[in-house]
């Protein structure tokens, strides 16, 4: 969950105030409003926090090692703070912090140094490295590299509260728990669950009431000395078995590709966002085999299906065993015929989802259609790439009823929001969004081309529906100005076009896939794409760190607003993407440059997202402070505004696979060895010049370039 203060991206919306409070949440009795409340807490915040994450784990500290038990400071394990306080102590003194940095997604390290007491040398003697895991084990170490032995205590304060992440996130401290001693450590017991640290070697002394692990340690000078904490929950109460990480073992589902680039940075994002997303895999307790990404961590740490299809998607280049498995665990989750839907109405078809905030000009919508939608075109794209025949006829079902959902879902030719009922969208018209449109339009092709190749009833249909939509849209969408023209966000009710200038547009600019390695046909004609280009790439979307959500000249702009101006990365590598391969490939790489320099600012560890103020020589991007990082949308938007500039367009159906890379070559020369087209190694290099080379593919396909 996210801080309620930060304008969370999904969350309810509208929902009921509780009973006794206003607006402003001050109290209220017979008399008008009572004497002010207390503040609210601050939310926590995460964007200077240090987060090693390995689903269902994580920890969270500053840069110096130590877990406070203030803010998000802790170890957490399936969404309870396991460890809270974690201090470390020489002698009583906290060790100067030198560095504190993750080495992979699920590992910190940090080092710190202390003086020996009485010392004369002005050098410190002792250097004190933590090697700290997600997963709740982490590695003291006390070097001397001083010329005299170092006799001191050690001394480890451990605190916990047990706490909740969802109430952490909104400010609250809940108040430590008692210790008690175990054999070589500590525990604490709360109403459902319990806690211990336990140290390897064994501690010299525990001192349970002020929860301290000490050790008298003498250090000879050029050696060190180790110990081992390792934390752990249990829960002490029946509950169904929460999602469990990627086991021992067991790959990664999807390839590890080599890069090689002219431009460093592009080798650094690609590896640091394929270790961000290794550390976001969940594996479906009903099959363990299935893996999924959560949407990110820490506010939304477990399966958002709209996130997760996304993150499959887009790294479809790696291979399809991520998509596989995401798909497999939504169809378990889709609703059935006599599945209730959200407020106790059936919604057959339909994929869970929660609303998603708009921003101030645009509607909220509810993620439901978006995932639902996005089901069909993944598994569609899925297919192309080489997603066994058998496992694709496993998922026809849950296509189709999604399909039926969208068939359902009509209102005035357009798609608004599926998870409402048909009446009630007639008796409560709601806006039609632009980008809803194109990813229902984008279904309906992809269902086509699934019905049709599987011998399924209702393809032409489908196709006609599309193409009706396709002039409905460009008829009623469309808004002419002095610039040329712009596609509305969305439309009223009555069918006025809704202003906003926004980025949530790119969608417009993405058909998806289609045979012998095409585009389907977008809701746009050439000139209208043009025209979007031009709007995209104009200083009120393009910030020069990425796009904007809203445009800097709306009056309600606001450049950390979730969706009313803060740059999200995802939607910045739709555009890359979109409009290289719509031929803008100039306005393409220009977005490429602004999406790198943020990332090399950010370490190559690109967050959810970050301020849209207008780039500044000299000056970095700005962090948002309710960003996830990782997040696995925009890890793998990263890793796809790379991808898709080498253009490679499988349709292993076909036996075909077309490369196209942008003749431009924003990124210089770009060699991608390791991919994975129908399930073999395919590797591509790009010359500076544009012009594509197929080093590596499978025997089965026909190469074609362009």
């Amino acid at each position: 969950m996210r801080p309620p203060q930060a304008a969370p991206a999904e969350s309810v919306v509208g929902a009921p105030r509780p009973a006794g409070r206003s607006e402003q949440g001050h109290p209220v009795g017979p008399g008008g409003p009572a004497r002010s409340a207390p503040p609210r807490p601050q939310p926590a915040a995460g964007h200077h926090a240090v987060l090693c994450v390995n689903a269902p784990a994580m920890a969270a500290s500053g840069h110096d090692g130590q877990l406070r038990g203030h803010g998000l400071h802790g170890f957490y394990r399936s969404g309870v703070r396991v460890v809270a306080r974690m201090e470390v102590r020489l002698g009583g003194i906290e060790p100067v912090p030198l560095q504190g940095t993750l080495t992979t997604a699920a590992r910190a390290r940090f080092v710190g140094a202390v003086r020996l007491p009485g010392d004369l040398d002005p050098d410190p003697a002792l250097i004190v490295e933590r090697v700290r895991h997600a997963d709740g084990v982490e590695t003291v170490t006390v070097r001397n590299a001083g010329s005299r032995p170092a006799r001191l205590p050690l001394e480890i304060a451990l605190a916990t509260d047990l706490g909740p992440v969802g109430e952490i996130a909104a400010g609250h401290r809940p108040p430590d728990l008692p210790g008690q001693v175990q054999s070589a450590g500590l525990r604490w017991a709360g109403p459902t669950h319990s806690a211990t640290v336990s140290a390897q070697p064994s501690p010299h002394a525990v001192l349970a009431g002020a929860g301290v692990l000490r050790w008298d340690l003498e250090v000879q000078p050029g050696t060190r000395w180790s110990v081992e904490l390792r934390a752990e929950l249990e829960s002490t109460v029946p509950a169904p078995r929460p999602p469990g990480g990627r086991g021992t073992g067991v790959p990664l589902p999807w390839a590890e590709p080599e890069v090689r680039c002219d431009d460093p940075r592009v080798a650094l994002v690609v590896s640091r966002s394929l270790d961000a997303l290794g550390g976001l895999l969940f594996a479906d307790p009903d099959r363990p085999t299935d893996l999924y990404l959560a949407s990110g961590a820490p506010w939304r740490f477990g399966l958002a299906p709209a996130d997760a299809l996304w993150a499959a998607r887009l790294t479809l280049p790696l291979g399809t065993r991520l998509t596989a498995g995401t798909l497999r665990a939504l169809a378990r989750r889709q609703q059935s015929a006599t599945g209730p839907g959200p407020g106790g109405r059936r919604t057959e078809g339909l994929l869970p989802g929660a609303l998603r905030h708009g921003g101030p000009e645009l509607p909220p919508i509810c993620t439901a259609t978006e995932a639902t939608l996005l089901f069909v075109t993944v598994l569609a794209e899925a297919w192309r790439w080489g997603l066994p025949r058998a496992e694709v006829v496993e998922l026809l079902p849950a296509a189709e009823r999604a399909l039926g959902a969208l068939r359902d879902g009509l209102v005035d030719g357009f798609v608004t929001d599926l998870s409402r009922p048909v009446e009630e969208r007639a008796a409560h018209p709601v806006p039609a969004r632009a980008e809803v449109q194109a990813q229902a339009h984008r279904a309906a092709l992809h269902g086509a081309d699934l019905l049709a190749a599987f011998g399924r009833p209702g393809a032409e249909e489908w196709r006609s529906w599309a193409a009706d939509l396709r002039g409905r849209f460009r008829e009623r969408f469309w808004v002419d100005d002095l610039s040329g023209g712009r596609p509305a966000a969305g439309l009223a009710p009555g069918g006025q076009p809704l202003p906003a200038v926004a980025a949530s547009l790119v969608h417009l600019l993405d058909p998806g896939l289609s045979a012998d390695g095409g585009r389907h046909e977008t809701l746009l004609d050439r000139e209208q794409t043009r025209l979007l280009a031009q709007r995209l790439t104009a200083p009120e979307l393009d910030s020069g760190w990425g796009l904007r959500t809203l445009s800097a000249k709306s009056p309600r702009f606001n450049p950390l607003g979730h969706r009313s101006g803060a740059v999200r990365v995802h939607e910045t590598a739709l555009a890359i993407a979109g409009l290289a391969d719509a031929g803008h490939e100039n306005e393409a790489g220009a977005l490429l440059e602004g999406l790198l320099a943020a990332a090399a600012h950010f370490e190559g560890r690109l967050p959810e997202m970050y301020a849209g103020e207008q780039w500044t020589p000299g000056c970095p991007p700005v962090p948002h402070p309710g960003a996830c990082r990782p997040a696995a949308v925009s890890a793998a938007g990263a890793a796809h505004a790379v991808f898709a500039l080498a253009g490679v367009r499988p349709d292993v159906p076909g036996g075909r696979v077309l490369v196209r890379p942008a003749s431009t070559a924003p990124l210089g020369e770009l060699e991608l060895t390791g991919l994975r087209v129908a399930g073999e190694p395919f590797s591509v290099r790009v010359s500076r010049i544009g012009v594509a080379m197929v080093e590596e593919a499978s025997a089965e396909l026909q190469l074609v370039a362009r």
